[in-house]
């Protein structure tokens, strides 16, 4: 009878598990977190930023200008007047077109510039709400 083949990497595994290695793990037993949910485009990010207890401020500029999006309808509600609406929306927008033409620290950019126009409408409709 012919032994069956081993990859270096199933022996490495095996071997492994035959020193206990893989004994007691943290986890062991339990489902894995989110089992059941469904997965959002970001899901590793977020997990990471997590895992790691990353600040915004330790984010790399891509993630920070994404996230500032997400968030742009709480941050332009704090503004007192349209003026103050509309500076802010251009100064993020200018950051996410230089993001947008050169070399910036992070992932590539997936984001282009705010509709100034439709985030203002929907801060004055907050604001009368």
């Amino acid at each position: 009878m012919q032994d069956r083949y081993e990859s270096p990497i199933d022996r490495q595994i095996r071997e492994a598990q035959e020193r206990g290695e893989f004994d007691n793990l943290p986890g062991f037993g339990k489902p894995l977190p989110g089992s059941g949910q469904p997965l959002h485009d970001d899901w590793w990010l977020k997990e990471m930023v997590h895992r790691e207890q990353i600040g915004s401020g330790g984010l790399p500029t891509t993630l920070r200008l994404r996230k500032e999006c997400e968030d742009v309808a709480d941050l332009v509600a704090t503004r007192k007047s349209e003026a103050q609406v509309r500076a802010y929306l251009a100064d993020l927008n200018e950051r996410i077109r230089k993001a947008m033409r050169g070399p910036v620290d992070g992932p590539p950019i997936v984001l282009k510039p705010l509709e100034v126009e439709q985030v203002v409408q929907e801060w004055r409709n907050r604001r009368a709400g």
